[in-house]
């Protein structure tokens, strides 16, 4: 199982859309746009969870740096959020 992060997406591309692209690779087992929580327009990024590696290793190589709806994506395994680098906070 792979979770894969999906960032620069347009605005409009939608999940059904998003699980279409990867479907072509394998088994996608969940799919999660991430929208501002009060306006609810998409953020431009997402995480799509395939069943097996190496479907999802395709993917990720087959679809990184694609133009989708005039924006070229950025595809690459998520990482957990502890590997994250903390951003500044607000003083």
């Amino acid at each position: 199982m792979m979770n894969i992060y999906v960032g620069n997406l347009s605005y409009g591309v939608t999940e059904v859309e998003l699980r279409e692209m990867f479907s072509k690779f394998g088994e996608v087992t969940s799919v999660n746009l991430i929208s501002d929580k009060y306006s609810g327009q998409s953020k431009g990024f997402g995480f799509v969870e395939m069943a097996v590696q190496s479907e999802a290793e395709a993917a990720i190589k087959a679809l990184d740096g694609n133009s989708v709806k005039g924006r070229n994506l950025r595809v690459n395994e998520a990482r957990p959020r502890s590997e994250r680098p903390r951003g500044r906070g607000r003083y």
